[in-house]
C-alpha cells in the first residue's frame, strides 16, 4: 500500500494495477493466463499484504518492502523473475533460469508442469524476508532522547 502527502492509505495505484492483471490474465485465455492466475493466488497466501504494481508496459510485479518478483508471459513460458533471487536460498530447486547473473533468479514454468507450491509461497516469504532486512540494516540506528551519542 502507497500513502500520498498527507500520509493516508492510497490504494488506486493497487486497485488499478490489479484490475490490469485481471485483465491480462483473461486476456490470454489460455495455460499462460491459468498459470499466472494460479501463481498470483500464491503469491497473495504468502504474503497477504503484498502489492501488486503494473510496470515496464505491462509487467505485473509483487512488491513488498522492495520488488519480490515479476511476473511475465511468454508464448512458451510463464517466467516469475525475483529480483534478489540470487542471494536466496532455494533448496527445493525451483530456479531454473537466470541463474548465471549475481542478483536476478528466475523460474520458468512451461505448459502441463506442475509447481512446487509450498516451496514457491517459501521463496515469496524469503524474498520479502531479504527485502525487510535490507531496508533494516540500510537504516542507522538513532540514539535515545537523553542519552549520550559518543
Amino acid at each position: 500500500m502507497t500513502t500520498n502527502e498527507s500520509g493516508s492509505a492510497d490504494t488506486d495505484g493497487e486497485d488499478a494495477a490489479a484490475r490490469l492483471i485481471d485483465a491480462r490474465i483473461e486476456e490470454l485465455g489460455d495455460w499462460r493466463g491459468e498459470m499466472l492466475a494460479r501463481v498470483r493466488g500464491l503469491i497473495k497466501e504468502a504474503v497477504p499484504d503484498v502489492v501488486e504494481e503494473w510496470k515496464w508496459r505491462g509487467v505485473p510485479v509483487w512488491s513488498q518492502g522492495g520488488i519480490i518478483c515479476t511476473g511475465e508471459t511468454y508464448k512458451a513460458v510463464v517466467k516469475l523473475t525475483f529480483a534478489k533471487g540470487a542471494s536466496i536460498e532455494d533448496p527445493s530447486g525451483l530456479f531454473n533460469s537466470s541463474l548465471d547473473g549475481n542478483t536476478r533468479r528466475a523460474i520458468d514454468i512451461r505448459e502441463g508442469e506442475a509447481i512446487d507450491e509450498e516451496a514457491l509461497k517459501a521463496l515469496v516469504r524469503a524474498a520479502v524476508a531479504l527485502n525487510t532486512a535490507g531496508r533494516a540494516r540500510a537504516r542507522p540506528a538513532r540514539p535515545r532522547k537523553g542519552t549520550e551519542s559518543g
